[in-house]
């Protein structure tokens, strides 16, 4: 029985996201049809203004539904924001058959009593994830069953946000006339776009660059070691700009848009960018090196945030595919640059490439955790039928 197609919901801070895709026989996933709408009205991954943002839902569904001539009614949602979490949690029983082997039902069962996560009642949990199976003193088992032993354990991770949070985005779907079948991590849905087996298996992590909120999950074995979401974007560089020059939201986004640099660029040298007199705001002239200071800070400081957290679960020592940045902000000029320095590793930029349909699309890697939310439909869609 074939997938039906699949649309995907993503409302970010600065634009949102429908996009539609298919399955083949093979089950790899093409996108069908995409559309955007500027985000007014949610900051740093949460609603503030519900009609404005039900609005440009209702106008990125418009345009995905026609390119890919289909009519959209339930969707998959995409959630992000500061508010979002991540705790481990370990279950561990006896086997308790005379042989002492490992059966499926062992693990069905260890597996179940490790997704019982104890979490504040206003809290709603989005993943468990399955990390490695313990058999007696012998960690780091990926598949125990068929092994001997006297006790199994199972580590996993749950991935929580808060529940109002979560509700107030379903709510502007539903506002839109759209009912949301399953909702996801950013994160985890643009891992899936973006990683490759062998990156995961060689350790590696993943930032998304948003416009509010900074996404990163990295894998090492493949295996997921840590998880987790900055409520910080390209949007705070942008009010950087506009304090520290006394310029427009406007005029400062253009302005990191055409002369930005993550790095400050010895290059651009004593280059001055003049700016014409806006509403308020007087003619002026603006230093390039000043400029790129003021990005740099911003960008070096969340980068630095994400290093630490990674060093404290331990995943820093352990990516050997270096740093992957998707999002609209990934293509800030130099931004790998600045990556390589923080995290001291190879860092490059990551393109959907486990999806099909979007060749000839500018700035791809922004699209990267919609197409990976298509992609995260059909595994679902997959285990369903499979369960």
């Amino acid at each position: 029985m074939a997938i039906p197609p699949i649309a995907a919901l993503e409302i970010g801070s600065s634009r949102t996201v429908m996009c539609v895709g298919e399955a083949d026989d093979s089950g790899r996933v093409k996108i069908t049809g995409v559309g955007t709408y500027p985000t007014l009205g949610v900051r740093k991954g949460q609603v503030v203004e519900l009609p404005q943002v039900k609005a440009g839902v209702e106008a990125a569904a418009r345009q995905a539904e026609k390119l890919a001539d289909v009519s959209i009614w339930q969707v998959l949602l995409a959630a992000s924001g500061g508010h979002i979490q991540s705790v481990a949690n370990e279950a561990s029983q006896l086997i308790r058959s005379s042989d002492h082997v490992v059966t499926r039902e062992d693990v069905e069962e260890v597996t179940e009593n490790a997704k019982d996560v104890q979490i504040e009642a206003d809290r709603q949990v989005l993943h468990t994830i399955t990390q490695t199976f313990t058999v007696d003193d012998q960690p780091g088992i990926a598949k125990p069953e068929g092994m001997r032993c006297k006790r199994l354990a199972l580590n996993i991770m749950a991935v929580h946000g808060l529940k109002n949070r979560i509700d107030n985005l379903v709510g502007v779907a539903k506002g839109a006339q759209l009912e949301v079948t399953d909702v996801a991590f950013s994160g985890i849905c643009a891992a899936l776009a973006v990683l490759t087996p062998e990156q995961k298996s060689n350790g590696v992590v993943l930032i998304d660059l948003g416009g509010g909120t900074t996404n990163y999950i990295a894998y090492c074995n493949n295996v997921i070691t840590a998880v987790g979401c900055l409520a910080v974007g390209g949007d705070h560089v942008t009010n950087d700009i506009a304090l520290a020059f006394n310029i427009p939201q406007t005029r400062a986004e253009e302005l990191k848009r055409s002369e930005g640099s993550a790095m400050v660029d010895a290059e651009s040298g004593g280059r001055r960018v003049p700016l014409p007199a806006d509403i308020g705001f007087e003619e002026r002239v603006i230093s390039c090196r000043a400029l790129h200071t003021v990005i740099n800070a911003r960008m070096h400081e969340t980068l630095g945030v994400i290093r630490t957290k990674l060093d404290e679960a331990g995943a820093l020592p352990h990516l050997g595919s270096g740093v992957v940045l998707t999002g609209g902000g990934a293509y800030l000029r130099k931004v790998t640059d600045l990556a390589q320095r923080v995290f001291g590793v190879p860092c490059r930029l990551g393109l959907p490439v486990n999806v099909d349909g979007l060749d000839g699309v500018e700035q791809p890697a922004a699209l990267a955790t919609a197409a990976g939310l298509v992609l995260y439909g059909r595994i679902r869609s997959e285990e369903r039928r499979v369960g």
